[in-house]
Order: structure tokens, then C-alpha cells, then sequence
């Protein structure tokens, strides 16, 4: 007994791992997306909120006399390269006595190899009092004022001397100091030059020199490429063809990251800010904060926006952030409207009062991690307190949301029906050699998700339908969905899921992936 025990024990530790790949490299029908799944029946989506990570902070403030001592604002961005994993931030420091208000506040870098654990490399770039032993970014050997950066690596970009991609949110003067938009190019990530050549004064930006038309406008919230162009996000409170209350997410565009149009888009307002409430309240109301970060999946872009929520004086203002969804890289929806994704911390936590978006999204091991920054908006307008840091907000891989089996037809005692049948359809998805893979959880031998396969038209395939369909008893983020008796599928199907068994109120549906088959395909961590 104790040997097959012992056995047993030995073949589970030896059990291969979960083999997970990028799915950035995949087309993925989320449980919450209503266009990647239109048709549903007997099912509820039930939207997953994070946990913050128990190292948070995991980029804190640096000591005193360093480059980012009085704060660490994560509007900025982390890519994955290799085997590392960089930062890109705004660092501000505490040598106020010596400094113009706009050039405190730098660009800076930071890495890591696990996502969690950061340190900040001495670059050997930037003279920051008498020495080179810090992590600033050469900016064209200028000191600029940044407040907001998001970087991007740009695959498809031929000049090497442009690979790396970065939007700034700097300063110009009119009759008072104004946002507006810098943008830049790199190698490397660690040495930079402005796309046009222009030098700061004060660490601002001439007027002479505007990217974009010349009114308030804080950009970078996100940086992203859409179908051939660049678009940055950002908020002002400025009317367009409606005029919303407050804060709104806006959008530029460009086709060269050189070039940019002088008209916009609003992606984004919250449904309270229909309601005007007229000039002099920019404070109030429920409004967006500083647009959108956003995570390119290649056919559908995910974003966090800051959800504030006004009030007439800075006291009482706080800002949480909120999770939606685009198919066009224009317009932004909530998958669940007005639903906080993450709750800005207690009074005395690093992260009290409000929270930052910044453009940092990675799928790790068996977690997805949310980096996040924080920005306590209460002490506004008083004496300068230090700030930021960037932390962590983790759910299990991909599951933002999952769509579970809804009893709420079946009617009670006399008046029970027959089992109510819990169901989707997907829309129809072009397939090219392709391999399907399934995330979902709570499934065993009495509860598991019938898979088919139809044409556009709903009609069954043959080969992976009725008594071919697939039953899926197994848990998991990546579980292949094979139909062995299947040969060439049309050139579009849609899949159709039934959960079933016993025990099908514990079914957790969360995501569908549709990948290319090649060769040798890239594992993510």
C-alpha cells in the first residue's frame, strides 16, 4: 500500500508542466467579449478582480539623493525582451532647491528576470549630481520634464536606429503652462532622440514645435499600433462634438510616428458623463483619468483606464481603475459597465487614494500580472509629499472574466422544466492550419464542455459535431481541442459550447485560442 502510494505521489511530481504559449501569438475569444461571442443562452459572466501582489511595491522609491527619491510614477511601460523584462518610468527627485519645476521629473529604467524582483542598473548615461552611477535614460543629452511615457518595440520597423518607440507628455508655454505631445526613437530603449530636432527650454517644449494642436492635452496614457498606424491615448476636459463632463480618453493618430493628425478621437467616456454639469466643476463627477493603457492581442486591444471619482475639492477626490475593451482601436466599451477592476489602497498604504495605469501587461507562468502605479490625488494643491511606486495586481492566466452556467430558468418544485441546456456560439473566425485551445476551470468527470465545430452558417461539421464532438473533462489555461477524425475545415467556422454533467454549475469558461500551426512555436513564461 505505502509503495503504490509512494507511486502514485512520484507520478504526479513527474507530470509534465502545462505547456503555455504567448498568447499575443493567437487569436482569443475572451468570456466577455460580446462580438467573439454574440450568443449565449442559461449563462452569467462573472468578472474576476485581482489581488494585489504581497510584495507590493515591487519598485519602490528610491533613497535619498537618487534620481527618483521623491517619487516612482509608473505611467510608463514594461516589455518583455528575451529573457528580461524592462521598465520604462518617470523618476522625480528631491533636489528641489537646485531645479526647474518640468526637468525634475526624468525618464528612468529598471529590469527584472521573474516579472517581480527589479533593480535599477547603473546606465553610465546621464550626469545626475557629479556622476553617471544611475538608471536615467539619455533623452538627446537634454533635460526634458516628462510626466507621462509609454515605449513600445515596433517589430516591422526597418531602420534599426527607430526599433524602439516612445511617446512623452511634456510642457509648452502659452499664457500658462500647457500639456502636450513629444515623441521619440531608440535602438536600444537606453539612448534616445526626439523624432524632430527640437531642444527644450526649462524642459519644455516651443510652441513653435507642436506635434499636435496647440491646447492642453495630456497624452500617453497609451501608445499602440492599429491596422498601419500609431495612436497615443490621453485625457483632456475640452468639448468636442458633445461636450461630456470632465475628463474624457481622447485619440491621436499617425501613420509615421513623425506626422500627427490634428484631429481626434473620444474612445471613451463613462455613461455619468453624459450629464454636464457646467463650467467652473472639472473636479466633480464620476469622469476618465488620463486614457487608456492598453495591451495589443493582435486582433482586440484590452485596456485599464483610471476611474475617478470627483468631488468639488482635491480632498475628496479618489481614482480606481477600470477594465475595457476595443475591436476597431477607436472605441473602448466596458465589458461590464461601471465594474472596478482595482481598488486604490487604504489611508496609510503605499497606494492610498488613487491609482495609475500604466502600459504594463505580462503573462507569466500561471498568472497574469497588471502593473500599476499610484497617485494619491487628496493631498493635491498642499506641500510636496513623496510618491508612486509601481506594484502588481495578478489573476490566474487570462481569466478576467468567465462565463458559468445560469439556473436562474429553472423553475422550483412542480413547475421544474427539463434540464435547461447552458450554451454559446462564437462568431465566425477565419482558420488557417490551426490549432484551438480552451481555458477553463472546474472540470471533471461530472462536469465538462461539450466542444463542435461549425461552418459560418451554424451548420454542424460533420467530422467534429454530434457524436464527434469533443468532451472536455480536463482544467487548464492551454487545453488542446483535437478532433482526430478531422480533415480540412472550411475556411471559417465557429465553435459552439455546452457545459454538461452533473456538477456543471462548478464550470468556469474563461477563453477559446486559435493559433497557426508552425514549425517551432514561442513558449511564454
Amino acid at each position: 500500500m505505502k509503495r503504490a502510494l509512494l507511486l502514485f505521489i512520484t507520478m504526479l511530481c513527474e507530470a509534465p508542466a502545462e505547456e503555455l504559449f504567448d498568447e499575443t501569438t493567437a487569436t482569443t475569444l475572451f468570456a466577455f467579449d460580446r462580438q467573439a461571442i454574440p450568443f449565449t443562452q442559461n449563462l452569467k459572466l462573472v468578472m474576476q478582480k485581482p489581488r494585489k501582489h504581497e510584495a507590493n511595491p515591487i519598485l519602490a522609491r528610491g533613497q535619498p539623493g537618487t534620481p527618483d527619491a521623491q517619487g516612482v510614477q509608473f505611467y510608463g511601460s514594461i516589455l518583455r525582451d528575451g529573457e528580461r523584462y524592462r521598465m520604462w518610468y518617470v523618476a522625480f527627485d528631491d533636489d528641489t532647491p537646485n531645479r526647474q519645476p518640468s526637468t525634475r521629473w526624468r525618464a528612468a529604467y529598471a529590469e527584472s528576470t521573474d516579472g517581480v524582483h527589479w533593480s535599477r542598473p547603473h546606465l553610465g548615461l546621464v550626469d545626475y549630481r557629479g556622476n553617471k552611477n544611475n538608471n536615467l535614460l539619455d533623452m538627446g543629452g537634454q533635460a526634458w520634464g516628462f510626466v507621462n511615457l509609454k515605449v513600445i518595440r515596433d517589430e516591422d520597423e526597418a531602420d534599426p536606429n527607430r526599433r524602439y518607440k516612445m511617446t512623452t507628455h511634456v510642457y509648452y508655454r502659452h499664457t500658462r503652462r500647457l500639456g502636450t505631445l513629444l515623441t521619440w526613437f531608440s535602438q536600444d530603449g537606453f539612448r534616445w532622440q526626439p523624432s524632430k530636432p527640437v531642444k527644450p527650454t526649462r524642459g519644455e517644449l516651443s510652441a513653435n514645435d507642436l506635434l499636435i494642436p496647440g491646447f492642453h492635452f495630456e497624452p500617453c496614457g497609451g501608445l499602440y499600433q492599429w491596422q498601419g498606424q500609431y495612436f497615443i491615448m490621453g485625457q483632456n476636459a475640452l468639448p468636442g462634438t458633445h461636450h461630456h463632463q470632465g475628463r474624457v480618453c481622447r485619440v491621436y493618430r499617425s501613420h509615421d510616428f513623425m506626422e500627427w493628425q490634428p484631429t481626434n478621437t473620444v474612445s471613451f467616456t463613462r455613461i455619468t458623463q453624459e450629464q454636464w454639469l457646467g463650467p467652473g466643476r472639472s473636479l466633480e463627477g464620476e469622469q476618465c483619468h488620463e486614457g487608456i493603457s492598453v495591451w495589443n492581442r493582435g486582433h482586440v486591444l484590452l485596456g485599464i483606464y483610471g476611474q475617478w471619482h470627483g468631488a468639488p475639492t482635491w480632498k475628496d477626490i479618489s481614482v480606481d481603475l477600470g477594465l475595457v475593451i476595443s475591436h476597431d482601436g477607436l472605441f473602448f466599451h466596458e465589458p461590464k459597465t461601471e465594474w472596478c477592476f482595482l481598488k486604490h489602497g487604504d489611508k496609510g498604504s503605499w497606494d492610498q487614494g488613487g491609482l495609475l495605469q500604466g502600459q504594463g501587461f505580462q503573462n507569466i507562468g500561471e498568472n497574469t500580472y497588471i502593473y500599476y502605479g499610484a497617485w494619491d490625488p487628496t493631498v493635491t494643491g498642499g506641500p510636496e509629499t513623496p510618491r508612486g511606486g509601481v506594484g502588481i495586481a495578478l489573476l490566474p492566466r487570462d481569466r478576467f472574466g468567465y462565463l458559468s452556467f445560469d439556473d436562474s430558468n429553472e423553475g422550483p418544485g412542480d413547475y421544474q422544466l427539463p434540464q435547461t441546456q447552458a450554451q454559446l456560439v462564437t462568431s465566425a473566425q477565419k482558420v488557417k492550419n490551426p490549432e484551438f485551445y480552451l481555458n477553463a476551470e472546474g472540470l471533471d468527470s461530472e462536469a465538462w464542455i461539450r466542444v463542435e465545430l461549425l461552418d459560418s452558417e451554424e451548420r454542424p461539421i460533420t467530422q467534429c459535431s454530434g457524436t464527434k464532438a469533443l468532451l472536455v473533462k480536463q482544467s487548464g489555461f492551454h487545453v488542446p481541442l483535437v478532433w482526430p477524425q478531422a480533415s480540412e475545415l472550411p475556411e471559417q467556422v465557429r465553435f459552439r459550447l455546452t457545459l454538461e454533467g452533473k456538477h456543471r454549475s462548478q464550470i468556469k469558461f474563461s477563453a477559446l485560442y486559435l493559433r497557426e500551426k508552425t514549425v517551432s512555436q514561442p513558449r511564454s513564461r
